[in-house]
């Protein structure tokens, strides 16, 4: 726990010797105290703030109207409505009160509830009545009847003139408002095909409501189950946005999780003498902001992760079935029990070409955690030495800086490089990542995670997916997205390259020194190397996102990531020949432009994939053309001196080609013909590898 029983659990296991000392509980008297960081708060109200950004709002500049569950006494809901000095709460209650405010001003209500928040024990009962708006008033739920004014009635969307307690309660969950703040104990929304018994919270029974009764457009989850698994798919499918509450309320849990490991490392350091315990002690609290920075950072690319899985997930239905079902062998995952959908009910979202809502995506995102950190703790993964730098990136400043020898020893040392491996896997790759790179290329886990790690370090992804980020709200939310899928569509594809073309056991460290420095070379000179018909869409898609809002530098890093995988086929050929990656690259790209390469892949990238034989077969067409693109720049470049050019040496050894002029017309005859699918497109591959001298 992190309350009153921390410090009394802490001290039993210091009597009885235990080796985790006080850090077997979190919280208490040398721990990190929750509400007064409000972390758990603040974490939820980073998905509130993302829900919010993708309906193109800013609620930090921006009023928004709140009703909530709890009483400004409380951690979660206190905290969470003093993060913004716009919130409008309209209402909320808690076991003894319901407060109704039907137009609050901003200011003067932020005032008042932080007064209350800082009152040890306060309730609504304390508020100043002075400072709620003509027609609210705070009730006591005992009540028999509770009169309610014209302006009551309006903000809450009803016409009753006077409700009984439990019934007023019901029509605030149901209010028109922008959010719904749940930062209370009980379950107070569930689906309509539930019961009040599948609900399990039997003292709530009076005041649930279903969730297609809600008019919020976002429920914030600050309190465990507070909606049920159904009824959060039901508002979802509504149109409504949330996540689950194991996404929102996540910041708590991650919190208590650092104090220990922190404890672990930091009582090491005691027992060997070189820290005494004041000094343990003082330093926790000095790295409090810092630790609170690092779980922020995990609930805001936790959301985003999910927001990414959001925007595809139509496309990605067929695999996140075949993920299921996987899921339903390797790890007994019972759809039903999980409010998750069966085949039947996948074959209808499919007909209306929907996907799974976000707190379904949620799910899978657990389950994919937890088999993937399986996978990765029954290998070599924690020990690798490029990924062991993950166990620095996890502590804050300045444990890695003065204790990293310790730091190397940490008895969950293993445990933690693995569980940051795996969300750096599913935040830059992906939910399905691993699944599908597994289904695609046969390789391990302990495999895919390190070709995942060369992808993002070869084409340096972090600095770039950290730009974006900093977009926020200075461009629209689905630009954002748009950009983070431009990288993490590189990743995978880099991914999937190393896997097919590199030892099958990746030297992390050797393989992103060996293609680094050629992908970035690549990048300072790939608009001046294409050739003109080739660089103008990339122009074309540069200017569009600086119209969006995206600065000039980052749109066209951006626009050129679709042709930055050839980075790897580049540097490879550059390596077999031993010319520069320059020469290289525009050998490659002029042969791109002549025989037509780069349109041809364009028509295969578009190929449909919304089932897994047409997608692995768009896959294999997609390597084969890579590779002959690959061979044919190696040949080019070894047919002529180093001194010609390379556009008169691809020009010459096109005409000198014995199969040139047949690729060429059958290429030209598909695209006369404009039918681009699985059965011309491979037809013009087999013609283009025709060309090779293999």
């Amino acid at each position: 726990g992190t309350a009153t029983f921390s410090d009394i659990a802490n001290g039993i296991a210091l009597e009885e010797g235990f080796w985790l000392g006080d850090a077997f509980a979190s919280g208490g008297s040398t721990g990190y105290d929750h509400k007064k960081m409000g972390i758990t708060a603040r974490g939820a109200w980073e998905s509130v703030k993302r829900h919010f950004r993708e309906l193109g709002r800013d609620i930090q500049f921006e009023d928004v109207t709140v009703v909530g569950v709890g009483d400004m006494s409380g951690d979660v809901f206190g905290n969470g409505m003093l993060l913004s000095r716009h919130i409008q709460l309209i209402g909320a209650f808690n076991h003894r009160h319901v407060f109704i405010d039907p137009n609050p001003d901003p200011e003067r209500s932020f005032e008042e509830r932080k007064r209350l928040f800082e009152r040890a024990g306060s309730s609504w009962a304390d508020y100043d009545p002075d400072a709620i708006s003509a027609g609210g008033g705070v009730y006591e739920r005992t009540a028999k009847s509770v009169p309610l004014s014209d302006e009551a009635r309006e903000a809450l969307g009803i016409e009753d003139e006077s409700l009984k307690p439990t019934e007023l309660i019901r029509a605030l969950l149901r209010a028109p408002v922008d959010l719904l703040w749940n930062g209370g104990i009980g379950t107070y929304v569930k689906a309509s095909s539930e019961s009040h018994a599948d609900a399990g919270d039997k003292a709530n029974d009076a005041v649930r409501v279903n969730a297609s009764e809600l008019r919020a457009e976002v429920i914030g989850e600050g309190g465990n189950l507070g909606v049920t698994q159904a009824g959060r798919v039901e508002f979802a499918l509504a149109g409504g946005r949330l996540n689950t509450d194991a996404i929102d309320n996540s910041g708590g849990v991650d919190c208590s999780d650092r104090e220990v490991n922190i404890k672990i490392l930091l009582d090491a350091v005691v027992e060997a003498g070189d820290l005494t315990e004041k000094q343990r002690n003082s330093l926790l609290v000095e790295m409090t902001d810092a630790v609170a920075a690092l779980v922020l950072k995990d609930n805001y690319e936790q959301a985003e992760t999910l927001s990414l899985a959001e925007a595809n997930a139509s496309s990605m239905l067929d695999v996140h079935q075949r993920f299921l079902r996987f899921l339903e062998t390797r790890r007994n995952l019972d759809r039903g029990l999980e409010a998750l959908p069966d085949d039947e009910e996948i074959s209808e979202r499919k007909r209306e070409h929907g996907g799974l809502t976000r707190p379904e995506l949620a799910l899978l995102l657990a389950y994919s955690k937890i088999d993937l950190y399986d996978a990765l703790l029954d290998s070599d993964v924690p020990e690798d030495p490029y990924l062991s730098a993950e166990l620095e990136r996890y502590f804050p400043a300045p444990l890695p800086e003065r204790f990293g020898e310790q730091m190397r020893a940490h008895r969950l040392g293993r445990q933690i490089v693995a569980t940051q491996v795996v969300n750096n896997v599913l935040h830059g790759g992906g939910i399905t990542f691993a699944f599908r790179l597994h289904e695609e290329t046969g390789a391990p886990a302990s495999q895919i995670a390190r070709a995942y790690a060369c992808a993002r370090e070869i084409f340096e992804m972090r600095p770039l997916w950290g730009e974006i980020e900093l977009l926020d709200n200075r461009c629209e939310s689905s630009v954002q997205i748009t950009l983070l899928l431009e990288g993490r569509r590189l990743v995978e594809r880099a991914s999937r390259w190393l896997l097919g073309n590199r030892p099958r056991r990746l030297d992390i460290a050797s393989t992103v020194q060996h293609f680094r420095p050629g992908a970035m070379a690549l990048y300072a000179s790939i608009t001046r190397l294409l050739a003109p018909e080739d660089a103008e869409p990339l122009a074309r898609r540069a200017d569009e996102l600086r119209e969006q809002g995206v600065p000039e530098d980052l749109g066209t890093r951006v626009a050129a990531l679709p042709i930055m995988f050839s980075a790897l086929d580049i540097v490879t050929v550059a390596d077999e020949t031993e010319l520069d990656v320059d020469r290289v690259a525009a050998v490659h790209f002029r042969l791109g432009s002549r025989l037509g390469l780069h349109w041809v892949r364009d028509q295969i990238v578009a190929l449909p994939r919304d089932d897994r034989w047409r997608a692995r077969a768009r896959a294999a067409l997609r390597d084969d053309l890579y590779a002959i693109h690959r061979e044919l720049t190696g040949e080019v470049l070894r047919s002529a001196s180093a001194e010609t050019e390379p556009d008169e040496l691809v020009d010459s050894w096109i005409e000198a080609n014995p199969a040139s002029q047949r690729t060429l017309q059958t290429l030209g005859d598909i695209r006369g013909g404009q039918s681009y699918d699985l059965t011309t497109l491979p037809v013009a591959v087999r013609e283009l590898r025709n060309m090779t001298s293999g």
